[in-house]
């Protein structure tokens, strides 16, 4: 089982051990990423395996609007992080007991977000390419 601490990330902290970051504020509250944001709980972990497998369990979660239930506040909708806790590590657990199943998703997911940006990079060069060809005509 993957032992992890969960806190609020403080701006000037500097962390040593392998973490993940999620979002805390406004409608994409719940999504992970390996770098900080400004409004974000931190995810501290031992190994570098726990790490990456408890991230893509994140991302889905994110993708399938999972937060979106335990979002709080009129203006600006935000997590609690017990609220974060409580979920997040039911989540885990449950993701443990079909443990083979997550690691071939995992699989799948990161297959998908390759060929994402691989997309995303021919639609770059593409309208770059239609750029060209109009700016001929000036």
């Amino acid at each position: 089982m993957p032992n992890f601490i969960i806190k609020t990330h403080q701006k000037n902290a500097g962390y040593i051990a392998n973490q993940i970051f999620i979002l805390n504020k406004g409608l994409n509250s719940g999504k992970p990423q390996k770098e900080p944001f400004i409004n974000s709980f931190v995810i501290l972990f031992q190994e570098e395996q726990d790490a990456e497998t408890v991230y893509w369990l994140a991302y889905s979660l994110w993708k399938a609007r999972f937060w979106h239930q335990s979002l709080v506040g009129s203006v600006i909708p935000f997590l609690r992080i017990k609220d974060f806790k409580k979920d997040f590590n039911s989540k885990v657990n449950e993701m443990l007991q079909e443990h083979e199943l997550h690691k071939k998703q995992i699989l799948m997911l990161r297959l998908l977000e390759q060929k994402e940006d691989q997309l995303h990079k021919n639609i770059v060069l593409i309208n770059q390419m239609r750029r060209v060809i109009l700016l001929r005509y000036l």
